[in-house]
């Protein structure tokens, strides 16, 4: 019997997970990507190029490597914990090579294209026309992934500042800044408060004669070493704090994690606290920026009102003068021009269902991968889509009816629209686990917790109480993999590892993974039954 063939479009992190999967399920896949290598956003490139995503040369990722990994590939002990791009890049090759992915891809491929067949209600077929090297060809696909991202169009409002076009410096979009050579001595305005912005504006800090940081709204600063110095997203992102978010109310958590921030530095004395509660907002996470509003390199301001000839004036009256550069960190709109108006976008807001599958479809054959802005990690997210999504193609998974996708497309609008500050960066967004959960029990490989506290109960608690790796969906169901347990009781160490190339002491290592134990009383009430637990699994870890 003859392979279905699916088209994956784009080769980045989302489209790497999607070719693995679809050979994982027996499926042809066909990679797509326009550039002449792998990587997508997170290969640096000197030269930004038009609707492709960029990066300037010194990013470091926001999400540590336990988090973020594909969930059967670990990513090597010794590498550190929070990865430079070329770091993440020498990863992603490592994956494609381990699991033969090059193979599948065409390079300096442009997707024109992507059209219902004329018997699409009986086949589910697509027409997909490409274009390489001035040359176009056709295919026929049995379905399509469509892993192109949401970091292709800039968003530059120009609009919304008044006396930009009179401008005698210069001004563009964050996604073509690359590197502080060329802004030495400089006055600089970065316009934009979220990790991009905070990012460009501390680097540029260090060169320039004075950064300012104008924001509309303010910011909630998470910072990526955390209580203990493990990594925040892996102290975060548990099974037991996944619990007290649906136990405690919003008011209760918001409170905690302000006082958690503000323990650290005041956000108002800084001119950063939001009048939006932390989780209204998608956080931004920087170590370095109060270090440099304290230094007075980085200069907190309100909205930029308008602009004259060399100066910028600010809602609040104030005035900073001589500005040579405006670097507009205002994010990204996204777009799916080969898709011939298949998929409508309005104001960034999208239908589909699970944010993956366009609803009105007579056939489910259609994908988007990755179109998420996750309160966690994309890539496991975008994995574990991909796995649902050949499962749908293949007719092991079905969708349901109409009605009831459009239901579900409509209160998931809804609850974000109630929850999260509106605005542009606000509408494809979902919580890490939750949605991670919700996936992948529509796949068959949610953990199975009652299960594992009875079969194996150490497990069990390093799945509820430590970090929620992508590991935990590989333990059971179609998918399964032998050294998903391995990894997930070994992923301490890796976090570790990677710190100590200088032992201080034996009892380094030994520390709590649970920072939110503190967070009430009903916690610690919570935990006193817990007790033996871990006791049991502290006493076990040094014989491992």
């Amino acid at each position: 019997m003859t392979k279905k063939q699916i088209a994956v479009i784009g080769a980045g992190i989302s489209g790497l997970g999607a070719i693995k999967c679809c050979l994982d399920e027996e499926l042809e896949p066909i990679c797509f990507e326009r550039s002449n290598d792998i990587g997508g956003l997170w290969r640096f490139q000197k030269n930004s190029s038009e609707k492709m995503p960029s990066i300037y040369k010194s990013v470091t990722i926001n999400t540590s490597k336990e988090m973020m990994c594909f969930s059967d590939f670990p990513i090597p002990d010794h590498f550190p914990n929070y990865m430079h791009n070329s770091k993440l890049m020498e990863y992603l090759r490592m994956y494609a090579k381990h699991f033969d992915l090059l193979k599948y891809i065409h390079f300096k491929t442009k997707v024109q294209s992507v059209r219902k067949r004329a018997d699409f209600s009986i086949s589910g077929q697509w027409d997909v026309v490409v274009e390489t090297e001035g040359k176009q060809e056709a295919f026929v696909f049995d379905g399509i992934l469509v892993c192109s991202g949401h970091h292709t169009d800039p968003y530059l409002p120009l609009r919304s500042f008044p006396g930009i076009e009179k401008f005698e410096g210069c001004y563009f979009h964050s996604r073509d800044y690359k590197s502080p050579e060329d802004f030495v001595g400089k006055r600089i305005i970065v316009v934009g408060i979220g990790n991009s912005g905070v990012d460009i504006a501390v680097e540029l800090s260090r060169v320039a004669e004075q950064v300012f940081l104008s924001t509309r709204r303010g910011a909630w600063i998470l910072h990526r070493v955390w209580e203990n110095g493990y990594p925040m997203d892996s102290s975060f992102f548990t099974r037991f704090n996944s619990f007290l978010q649906k136990v405690l109310t919003t008011a209760v958590i918001n409170n905690y994690l302000e006082k958690t921030v503000n323990s650290r530095f005041n956000h108002a004395h800084y001119g950063l606290q939001p009048q939006h509660r932390p989780l209204s907002q998608h956080p931004t996470v920087s170590d370095d920026l109060p270090n440099h509003i304290i230094s007075g390199k980085v200069q907190v301001k309100c909205n930029v009102r308008e602009f004259t000839e060399t100066d910028a004036v600010f809602d609040d009256g104030t005035v900073e003068e001589n500005i040579d550069v405006v670097i507009f960190a205002t994010g990204y709109s996204f777009s799916f021009p080969f898709l011939d108006g298949l998929i409508e976008v309005t104001n960034n807001e999208v239908s589909l269902y699970k944010l993956m599958f366009p609803p009105t479809l007579t056939k489910p054959t259609l994908a988007v991968i990755g179109l998420i802005q996750p309160l966690g990690i994309i890539l496991p997210i975008a994995e574990l889509q991909s796995r649902w999504a050949v499962r749908v193609f293949k007719g092991l998974s079905t969708l349901p009816s109409v009605k009831n996708m459009m239901s579900d497309i409509t209160q998931r609008k809804g609850a974000m629209e109630k929850r999260y500050v509106k605005t542009a960066r606000h509408t494809i967004q979902v919580d890490h686990i939750e949605y991670m959960d919700e996936i992948a029990a529509l796949v068959g490989v949610k953990p199975n917790l009652l299960f594992l506290f009875f079969s194996d109960p150490k497990l069990a608690i390093e799945v509820f109480f430590g970090p929620c790796t992508p590991y935990q969906y590989r333990l059971q169901g179609p998918g399964k993999w032998d050294g998903a347990r391995k990894a997930i009781m070994t992923q301490r160490e890796r976090i570790i590892k990677p710190l100590r190339t200088r032992v201080a002491s034996e009892d380094s290592c030994s520390s709590s993974w649970l920072p939110w134990m503190k967070v009430t009383p009903f916690v610690l009430a919570f935990l006193a039954a817990g007790l033996p637990y871990f006791r049991y699994i502290h006493h076990v870890e040094g014989k491992e």
